[in-house]
């Protein structure tokens, strides 16, 4: 049998070469300004960035996390006069070319069978540097770091009105098409599917068949199989930014123990939607969701789960609890998730000066409309489908 050499691949054409985003490279430009101006206040010679988070805030958008997995596969030197990233030479082209192209950035290589530690330690030599994740000898500055990501700009906004809907659609088409007698986990892969398909990762998925929720709040899914009602939630990330949205999905008439939670959980999110202001703390907003439980004769039902979070570049930037002082902020994005007996319900929103925007709905979705302090929000009802 007759072997032959392999040929080099074709030189890609300019249609797969990626443009440069003028206005990226711009706010990149910005944030490291930021970043060199807290270095000159705190007195540390340099920054070392691993968190995604932290990267996708500094690159807007860009992931260090190596698709399919958990990994991080570069680390961020920022410095006064220059960023650098730091990572082994499988993957440094697809890094520049796919996620940092055009932006300004350096690169400190090394080949993959050696430590990317072995690059770090030889920058931090004779260095004071501050890092977002614990490192013996340095000063941990995440807290900081975390008030820069916390700022969500136009940019951010316009990322997550398309997640939103990229998030809402594959929950949404997922209740209308699934099938009873299904199991948790082949609609959990439904969803995962349709959020794979535009590029959204699947960071959180619930599936919760027949009241599973009234047990295990936090459930996520199984081998049970769904044969009268399910609640559908995820959580996506796409350019680092992360949207939260639950759906429930009935089969025949839903039970009335059902219809009624559904509508007090709706109630309460209602009541969290309209409090969420700019100016507002958290934990005034709180108090008026926990009255909401309490006039309606569940007060214990709160404390069964967690009921949202500021959400951001991460999936919880600030968690929504009692006693959280953290003030709401024009531009902050909140995902409501509360949830009555075997209900749950959620949606996330964008807080603008005059209100707040929805970012996860479709129109596509039955509504329910619900009376917070006179003023209607519109929210998603139960699907009731034929069986």
């Amino acid at each position: 049998m007759a072997v032959t050499a392999c040929t080099a691949y074709e030189p890609v054409s300019s249609g797969e070469i990626h443009t440069i985003d003028i206005d990226r490279a711009d706010e990149v430009e910005r944030r490291h300004a930021l970043l060199v101006e807290h270095l000159a206040n705190t007195g540390d010679d340099g920054l070392l960035i691993q968190r995604p988070s932290n990267f996708a805030w500094l690159t807007c958008g860009g992931e260090n996390i190596r698709a399919g997995t958990c990994e991080t596969i570069a680390t961020l030197f920022i410095a006064r006069d220059a960023r650098v990233v730091l990572c082994n030479s499988v993957d440094s082209g697809q890094i520049f070319d796919r996620q940092l192209n055009g932006l300004g950035f350096q690169l400190k290589e090394r080949p993959w069978d050696e430590s990317r530690e072995v690059l770090v330690q030889d920058l931090c030599r004779g260095r004071r540097l501050a890092t977002d994740a614990p490192r013996d000898g340095l000063r941990l500055a995440d807290k900081e770091l975390a008030d820069f990501r916390r700022v969500l700009g136009e940019r951010e906004h316009g990322h997550l009105r398309a997640l939103g809907r990229a998030v809402t659609h594959a929950v949404e088409a997922t209740a209308r098409t699934c099938k009873q007698g299904e199991t948790e986990s082949e609609v959990a892969g439904q969803v995962a599917h349709r959020l794979l398909r535009h590029e959204v990762t699947p960071v959180r998925l619930q599936v919760m068949a027949d009241g599973q929720g009234h047990r295990y709040r936090h459930w996520g899914y199984g081998s049970d199989a769904i044969e009268r009602h399910c609640i559908l939630s995820a959580v996506g990330r796409q350019h680092g930014l992360h949207v939260a949205v639950t759906r429930t999905v009935c089969f025949g008439q839903p039970p009335q123990t059902l219809l009624e939670s559904h509508q007090l959980a709706s109630l309460i999110e209602a009541t969290g939607i309209y409090f969420s202001k700019a100016g507002w703390e958290v934990c005034d907003v709180w108090q008026r969701v926990e009255r909401i439980y309490e006039k309606y004769g569940v007060p214990e039902e709160w404390r069964q789960a967690d009921q949202g979070d500021i959400l951001g570049f991460e999936s919880s930037e600030i968690p929504i609890t009692p006693h959280c002082t953290h003030r709401l902020q024009t531009g902050a994005a909140v995902a409501w998730r509360p949830s009555v007996n075997a209900a749950a319900v959620g949606d996330t929103i964008l807080i603008r000066p005059d209100g707040c925007e929805q970012l996860t709905t479709t129109g596509e979705w039955p509504q329910l409309g619900v009376q917070a302090k006179g003023t209607a929000i519109d929210l998603p009802d139960v699907l009731c489908r034929e069986v």
